[in-house]
């Protein structure tokens, strides 16, 4: 992959980001940081899917935004699911679904089950990064944001 193509891809998970957070009324003083969060997940993703593949990019990718919106929660005093809810989104198997439900509904149930599965095991891998996340300690992002601000 191209550099340009890397970077436009970052930016174009950044924009859809807050283009998403913008649907969901998130308020106009976080969209930069759910921008952020979302580049930042794919970022991630862009990096480690070459090296490991689909499956521990998007684990690594969704721990990644899991952090940033817990750090970005206890800096900005909010909750943390402003953050992840709007950062996943450019991580979420939208396509797998798509193809799934076509398959399904084109009676290629061989094909159906074989991208169903895919997209099982993208979404539990996502599950499992944001229960990973979740048993962080608290006390470890305040320390990061007390220390960041100074």
């Amino acid at each position: 992959m191209s550099m340009q193509r890397f970077l436009c891809e970052v930016l174009a998970a950044g924009i859809g980001t807050v283009a998403f957070a913008l649907i969901f009324h998130v308020p106009t003083r976080y969209y930069l940081r759910c921008g952020i969060t979302g580049a930042a997940g794919w970022l991630v993703y862009l990096l480690f899917k070459p090296l490991w593949g689909v499956l521990p990019a998007i684990f690594l990718a969704t721990f990644a935004v899991l952090c940033i919106s817990r750090f970005s929660a206890v800096q900005l005093r909010c909750p943390a699911t402003i953050f992840l809810i709007a950062g996943i989104f450019p991580l979420v198997p939208g396509l797998g679904i798509y193809q799934t439900a076509y398959a399904m509904v084109n009676n290629a149930t061989a094909e159906a089950g074989q991208i169903g599965f895919t997209t099982l095991k993208t979404a539990i891998a996502m599950v499992l990064a944001i229960l990973l996340g979740l048993e962080l300690p608290g006390s470890w992002f305040r320390r990061l944001a007390s220390h960041w601000s100074k």
